[in-house]
């Protein structure tokens, strides 16, 4: 058992999905077999710029993960969350947005795992807190809410989250996008989850039974 650091209790192979830029891995070092799943080609580049150790599947997260969860110790599952948001709704009320039906695959995605991954994999699957009551309970955490198989205790977020100095010649939470063209810069950023959130989420399962 590698106990050089605390968040790398024991090497993991693990599951990176809708991967994005990194946001939640970013502070998981280097140790972790890791494989991300991202649909969008030139996101899946930034990503592989920041962590070029790990593979990259440029593939549908949705269907990859119906194939492949039972090959992993520890799943990170993040479903778009637009129609889930309140932001959407409000701009519905507004005559700014098109009422559109909530996506189904993020309760999907918890039915799954909950009932078919192996017992010792450690899964979560990560929205924001909906316009509407859930239709599965999570844990509400630091803006998010988290399904998990694994108890988490509250994560003390350290700072504040600067969403107005985000754009193109920003900085967030370490990722400089100012020398990439062809993506929503804005939008990958605000979509990053916290680093010290996703260290904190990956430690806690490392230490904790599963529920289930």
């Amino acid at each position: 058992m590698n106990t050089s650091g605390i968040h790398h209790l024991f090497i993991m192979k693990i599951l990176n999905l809708y991967a994005g830029i990194g946001g939640n891995r970013k502070l998981w070092g280097s140790e972790h077999k890791i494989t991300a799943v991202e649909i969008n080609p030139d996101i899946a580049k930034i990503y592989c710029d920041f962590f070029p150790k790990d593979e990259m599947i440029i593939d549908d997260a949705h269907n990859f993960l119906l194939k492949n969860f039972k090959s992993y110790d520890f799943i990170w599952s993040s479903p778009p969350c637009p129609s889930h948001s309140d932001i959407r709704r409000c701009g519905v009320h507004r005559g700014q947005n098109e009422a559109i039906y909530p996506d189904m695959a993020l309760y999907q995605e918890i039915i799954l795992l909950k009932n078919f991954a192996p017992k010792e994999c450690k899964w979560i699957v990560e929205n924001v807190k909906p316009y509407y009551e859930p239709l599965i309970k999570g844990k509400l955490m630091h803006r998010h809410l988290f399904w998990t198989n694994f108890d988490m205790i509250e994560f003390i977020e350290d700072g504040e989250r600067k969403h107005n100095d985000i754009n193109g010649s920003k900085i967030v939470y370490g990722f400089d996008l100012k020398n990439y063209t062809g993506v929503d810069k804005c939008k990958l950023l605000r979509n990053c989850v916290d680093p010290e959130l996703g260290l904190h989420i990956l430690k806690e399962s490392q230490t904790k039974t599963t529920l289930f």
